[in-house]
């Protein structure tokens, strides 16, 4: 399940674009004014932003452009009124990766986050990546497929794998993962991260998942 940060001051719309998203499967976090959707940024990990431009507090180009100074990679959508190639230009430059004009048709919107959720992250078209021969993840939902069966996985390490998935081939650092895995308002532990690892490296192989000493974990598909 992707998490979305939704910052629209129109709560109608707002509310309507939540439940809507929430019925194709995603798990949405909605605010109202930019300093509400300031406070969330840092708060925990999104895999997306969908972001009105004129809110109460901080625009959202302001917001948008101070998160990628902040290392903030979720891509991002700008929802707007706005028209004009200028302001066009303006949300580019502040690090959005889609725009969609109101009013919109929903299922455009769907459409667009899906493929940002898809390419923002795998920069990939297909549906799967392999990790072994007949062990999948699939990129669209989240999950991992062996011998074609959906395998059930716990809420964090699900979060893991996907983290894993989008970082093939890099090392973590365990501050990332904890800062990925835990809220705010959670105590990280090291305890609890080696059972997900060792719950994950038992269905896809211990040797996918590399233990760097003193420096965190790198994936290998």
């Amino acid at each position: 399940m992707s998490k979305i940060l939704l910052l629209e001051d129109d709560a109608n719309l707002n509310e309507t674009v939540a439940e809507f998203l929430t019925e194709n499967g995603h798990d949405v976090i909605s605010v109202y004014d930019g300093h509400e959707a300031q406070e969330k940024l840092y708060e925990s990990q999104y895999d997306l932003l969908l972001l009105d431009v004129n809110i109460p507090g901080m625009n959202g180009f302001e917001l948008l452009k101070e998160a990628r100074a902040s290392d903030i990679v979720a891509p991002a959508i700008f929802i707007t009124s706005l028209d004009s190639v200028d302001d066009l230009e303006k949300g580019f430059e502040s690090g959005c990766d889609d725009y969609i004009r109101k009013p919109f048709v929903l299922k455009e919107l769907l459409i667009r986050v899906e493929t940002l959720l898809k390419r923002g992250f795998f920069h990939a078209s297909k549906e799967r990546i392999k990790i072994r021969d007949n062990i999948d993840y699939d990129i669209k939902n989240n999950e991992l497929i062996i011998d074609e069966q959906t395998v059930s996985l716990g809420h964090k390490e699900s979060i893991l794998l996907k983290l894993f998935m989008q970082t093939e081939g890099d090392v973590i650092a365990h501050a990332r993962i904890y800062a990925h895995l835990w809220d705010y308002d959670e105590e990280p532990s090291d305890t609890a991260l080696r059972t997900y690892i060792k719950n994950l490296r038992k269905l896809i192989g211990k040797e996918k998942i590399v233990s760097i000493k003193k420096q965190g974990y790198k994936f290998m598909a």
